[in-house]
């Protein structure tokens, strides 16, 4: 099941969990009030035929999917893409993944601008908001492999920081950040 907390202001390796000592720890349903994340589990195995995703994919119109290896010897161009997936951007569409084996960290901003970490591993599903400033990065496994969902044709363009005009961060702004 997926953790996460607030993290550290290291600049050590980004694999590593960079929690604050002591952790300070974020239950779900904080990280949903504080960022607008949205977390599922789901089993993995046999997802194909899941009831619960289909359902999901039906409610939330999700027409479109793919999946990404990241690892050294299957995602083309690897070390330009890891850099890419870990600079704070935005996406004008939701961001959806599912972990179907291995593990990472997705960073997300909180009200207050500061990053929470979100551990994935495998059967969980988190669902990003648009708008909402973020990164991914493996973690020291060096491997994830993930459903991407979309609705219609996927919008692979990041919006890197700082995008504060951009449609969708002022949706996210008002709809999130206001509450």
């Amino acid at each position: 099941m997926v953790r996460a907390w607030f993290m550290d202001s290291s600049d050590a390796d980004q694999r590593l969990p960079h929690m604050q000592d002591p952790p300070q720890f974020v239950d779900l349903d904080t990280l949903r009030d504080v960022s607008g994340v949205e977390y599922y589990q789901i089993s993995a195995d046999g997802y194909e035929s899941n009831k619960e995703l289909q359902k999901m994919r039906e409610d939330r119109g999700y027409t479109y999917h793919d999946q990404i290896e990241i690892t050294k010897t299957k995602l083309p161009n690897y070390e330009e893409k890891i850099k890419a997936f870990f600079e704070e951007h935005l996406h004008s569409d939701e961001e959806i993944r599912f972990i179907l084996d291995g593990s990472g960290y997705f960073d997300v901003r909180d009200k207050n601008d500061k990053w929470i970490r979100i551990e994935c591993v495998k059967d969980d599903l988190i669902i990003l908001p648009a708008g909402i400033y973020h990164r991914f990065t493996l973690d020291t496994k060096n491997y994830i492999k993930a459903l991407r969902l979309f609705v219609g044709e996927p919008v692979w363009t990041p919006i890197n920081r700082p995008a504060d005009e951009h449609p969708a961060r002022i949706n996210y702004v008002k709809t999130v950040m206001a509450q």
